[in-house]
């Protein structure tokens, strides 16, 4: 059954292979960007080739009005929120020591205050209608911790808080609450690492490989469509993590 999906930070990354997955399955998609204006028309344009519409919607979800109004379009719209995904997210990369407090907050604010804030102008709704699903873009690093990016991990283990006490919160109301945290994935936010870097990751992973964005997509499109599964964090990784 098509359902009405709202994803941040779906312009680019795992964010746009998500839209493209979803949309293809017949879902309706409403692709939120902020900066990147310019690729989610191409995105928009790209489906449009293959008789696919899709929702392009400029807002900055680090900021709560925003994500009021981006929700408040869809529910305009759709009359309804099916799912939610939080995927916007950034990373800083350099010593603990020599993090700004600029730095800080920036990274806060897009990775968890912005799936705080969109998750609760939007349960809202979901607890009208007794249903939904949020999906929470999380990290390998919220779980285990990465050296020279402490924020990004303490964010995506905030994301990781979020999504299991929520799960335990929204229950009742049979709305379900998952993370995906990725492993190492062929991403513009992986595009710096060298060559030695790469074979390092695929090393170190049983599976001998870096992941692609469709299989993050993937993992999406069965968490939307599962039932019982509700405050996990799924974790393709290549099995470099395996507890």
């Amino acid at each position: 059954m098509s359902k009405t999906i709202i994803i941040t930070g779906a312009s680019r990354g795992i964010g746009k292979e998500m839209a493209k997955h979803l949309a293809k399955q017949g879902n309706r998609i409403i692709a939120n960007y902020n900066k990147s204006e310019e690729k989610a028309k191409e995105l928009q344009s790209e489906l449009k080739k293959e008789n696919i519409e899709i929702d392009i919607f400029k807002a900055d979800v680090s900021k709560r009005e925003e994500c009021k109004k981006l929700v408040e379009y869809t529910i305009k719209k759709y009359k309804k929120i099916d799912v939610l995904i939080n995927n916007a997210g950034i990373s800083v990369w350099g010593p603990f020591t020599e993090l700004t407090d600029e730095e800080l907050h920036e990274i806060m604010n897009v990775n968890l205050y912005s799936a705080i804030a969109m998750t609760q102008e939007t349960i809202k709704y979901m607890i009208k209608e007794q249903k939904g699903c949020i999906i929470n873009i999380s990290s390998i690093w919220g779980m285990v911790g990465a050296s020279c990016e402490v924020a990004y991990s303490i964010t995506k283990a905030g994301i990781d808080g979020l999504t299991k006490s929520l799960a335990k919160e929204l229950g009742p109301s049979n709305i379900r609450v998952n993370s995906i945290a990725p492993g190492a994935i062929d991403t513009e936010m992986n595009a710096d690492l060298t060559e030695e870097e790469r074979k390092e990751i695929e090393n170190e992973t049983p599976l001998g490989k870096i992941g692609k964005t469709i299989d993050i997509a993937k993992t999406a499109s069965w968490l939307i469509e599962d039932e019982f599964t509700t405050g996990q964090i799924i974790s393709p990784n290549g099995g470099l993590t395996i507890i």
